[in-house]
């Protein structure tokens, strides 16, 4: 593996806008830093990233940084869009957000691995309040 590797495949995922997940590994794990939740294997990382993309949020993500390394990437971004449905016990509030996004990549073999997930749910909080 070689940092033009690296840079391929996850530069490949985050152009998609998180829809093409065949640099994926099979059995990838994504873990949101604030909670602990995991997504698991290509579907359950689908469904997660359909449910915050397209369900509770119209949103896409805006790049900020992307850092690649040998087999290590990080990419900092925010995530914009609507507020349209529930989410961390909030319901749909119909405002517009930007929260601070920042994911860490660990890739094997050319696939992704691992990510970690860190999403500023208090900026969240902060702009959909009442």
């Amino acid at each position: 593996m070689s940092i033009e590797s690296t840079r391929r495949a996850v530069e490949r995922y985050v152009s998609s806008q998180h829809t093409d997940l065949s640099m994926m590994a099979d059995d990838v794990v994504f873990t949101n830093m604030a909670t602990g939740d995991q997504h698991r294997g290509r579907d359950g990382l689908q469904q997660m990233l359909h449910y915050i993309y397209h369900v509770a949020f119209d949103a896409s993500s805006e790049t900020k940084n992307l850092i690649i390394a040998d087999q290590r990437a990080v990419l900092e971004a925010d995530f914009v869009g609507k507020h349209i449905g529930d989410f961390a016990g909030v319901p749909a509030s119909g405002k517009t957000v930007r929260v601070p996004l920042c994911v860490v990549y660990d890739l094997e073999h050319d696939r992704i691995k691992r990510g970690r997930v860190y999403w500023e749910v208090p900026a969240f909080l902060t702009q959909v309040a009442s």
